[in-house]
């Protein structure tokens, strides 16, 4: 079976994205994932799962997958798939919102995707507003602790 994804080098950029190896529809699963590493702490590259879980991927090819304010993938960590948000064609770059799976990141950036939903600065959800929330799809610990966090607030 021909691999669905490859890891490249992005023009002029210094730096590596995954690009998608064929066509893919909404819904569709893209590749399940699991843990190479479990830590309790995150760092750029982890996925959160719960409170005090965060892993590493693999396979670890999915960790190319840069960040966009404006995705077409996901990573679903109660299926343990990285889902298409939309259609995503062969040889287009995959994306996905990293504050979906991220309370707080371990390092913050400043985002360059220039779509015109860009929040500019990525700290994890908890710094998101509820319109930026509502916006976007999360996984479902960060849907239930952002939840939980706004009523707090309100």
């Amino acid at each position: 079976m021909q691999n669905k994804y490859h890891v490249a080098e992005k023009a002029n950029l210094n730096q590596k994205g995954l690009f998608a190896n064929k066509q893919f529809i909404p819904g569709e699963v893209i590749s399940d994932f699991s843990s190479s590493k479990i830590l309790n702490q995150p760092n750029f590259l982890t996925v959160q799962l719960n409170e005090n879980t965060h892993i590493l991927l693999e396979p670890m090819d999915l960790q190319y997958i840069n960040h966009s304010c404006s995705p077409n993938s996901f990573f679903d960590t109660t299926s343990m798939e990285l889902i298409a948000l939309k259609e995503i064609k062969q040889g287009e770059e995959f994306s996905f919102f990293y504050p979906s799976t991220e309370w707080e990141m371990d390092q913050s950036f400043i985002c360059e995707c220039k779509e015109d939903c860009c929040i500019r600065e990525i700290k994890g959800a908890k710094y998101l507003s509820w319109y930026e929330f509502k916006r976007n799809k999360f996984s479902d610990y960060i849907q239930s602790k952002y939840e939980l966090y706004y009523l707090k607030q309100s």
